[in-house]
């Protein structure tokens, strides 16, 4: 038997997966189901192999597509053992610092997150309750997008709110985490040097943010309480002036779940461009919509990156990751043309790998209590 992490990723419509050889994380097996909840579809593949395509019935859930990507997986079991499932949760509050085995006194503390994470929260949780059902009594592994940004400095976890409202959760979490520790993890490797140094990532796509980092170590980031505030993002709108927010509800009469919709799902890219959320796409477009959606984006990256120097003292390297960070080079020159005044320093493009990242955390946690696993559920 091979011992394997299993770890899935699960948004609204979506839900990831990847197979790793827990010995040396070899990735095994990959795919993802895309539109839960209408004409579901499964593309998986193992590493090196044809991909395979299946239609998903209507109405799709996340523990049925959970399902169809286990069938996958016992269909081409080749002596596969599931030790772990690894899951990526966006928000752990103030509670969980780093990975930690699920519970019931977990499930019910992430819950009371639901409304700091509308968007990824819940389906996050759909993943947990429909792996707990399907693959079998194996450890369930939290990784947080947050934890990563855990013990900053208070200047960086405040709101200029009284004190009150802090200690009751109203502070500055930060996300993509994972994505953070993953880069931080190769830079230590790669560039120990500039892993030593000041470092601002810009994990750039359908969601993004920046964050500064030193030793590794996240200093400062611009998302706050939830994953809708900083850079302007696919269709999330970024930073808005809470009196906006006041006035689409006193003088526009729009209700909370209307603005809710509208900041988090027709703003961002869509909503400047008025076309799509996708780069790749505007940019062929070439329209004076889409180029002003594009160069709006590139300059307020560009102006986060350069407030985070502050964070920082300085910067000596700008690194790029995420679908628009490593994909869209139009993009990444725009953004580091704006930062030209700050001087020499070195711009870097490292893949996203978020889930290796989470099947690493799966593997210190066995480490440390050596359960067991069991073989592929139906």
């Amino acid at each position: 038997m091979i011992p394997t992490i299993l770890t899935l990723n699960a948004g609204s419509s979506s839900l990831k997966f990847r197979l790793f050889a827990r010995d040396g994380l070899a990735l095994l097996a990959r795919g993802a189901v895309s539109r839960i909840g209408a004409d579901a579809e499964l593309k998986a593949s193992l590493t090196g192999g044809p991909e395979t395509r299946e239609a998903l019935a209507a109405g799709t859930d996340h523990a049925a597509a959970l399902r169809a990507l286990l069938g996958f997986v016992r269909a081409h079991d080749d002596g596969w053992r599931i030790e772990a499932v690894a899951h990526r949760i966006v928000h752990g509050g103030t509670g969980y610092d780093r990975a930690t085995l699920i519970t019931p006194r977990v499930i019910e503390d992430l819950t009371a997150l639901v409304p700091l994470a509308p968007l990824h929260q819940p389906h996050n949780l759909a993943a947990i309750a429909a792996s707990r059902g399907l693959v079998g009594e194996v450890p369930d592994v939290a990784c947080f997008d947050t934890a990563f940004h855990a013990g900053r400095d208070p200047l960086f976890t405040h709101f200029a709110l009284p004190k009150d409202y802090y200690d009751r959760g109203i502070r500055r979490y930060g996300f993509h985490g994972l994505s953070y520790q993953w880069l931080s993890h190769v830079l230590a490797q790669d560039r120990p040097d500039l892993h030593r140094g000041r470092v601002i990532a810009a994990h750039l796509g359908n969601g993004a943010s920046l964050c500064a980092m030193r030793d590794g170590r996240s200093v400062d980031t611009t998302m706050g309480m939830t994953a809708v505030d900083g850079v302007p993002m696919g269709t999330r709108s970024g930073a808005v002036d809470p009196g906006a927010i006041l006035l689409l509800k006193r003088t526009f009469g729009m209700a909370l779940e209307e603005i809710e919709e509208l900041i988090y799902n027709r703003a961002g890219l869509l909503g400047l461009s008025g076309r799509s959320n996708d780069v790749a796409a505007l940019l062929a477009d070439g329209t004076e919509a889409s180029r002003f959606a594009l160069d709006y984006f590139a300059m307020r990256c560009a102006q986060a990156a350069a407030a985070l120097t502050v964070s920082l003292g300085g910067i000596d390297a700008l690194v790029f990751t995420g679908g628009i960070g490593e994909n869209a080079g139009p993009v990444r020159e725009a953004i580091r043309n704006r930062l030209a005044h700050l001087g020499r320093f070195e711009t870097l493009v490292i893949p996203a790998n978020e889930e290796r990242m989470m099947a690493m955390e799966a593997i210190a946690l066995l480490r440390a209590g050596s359960p067991q696993g069991v073989p592929p559920a139906a």
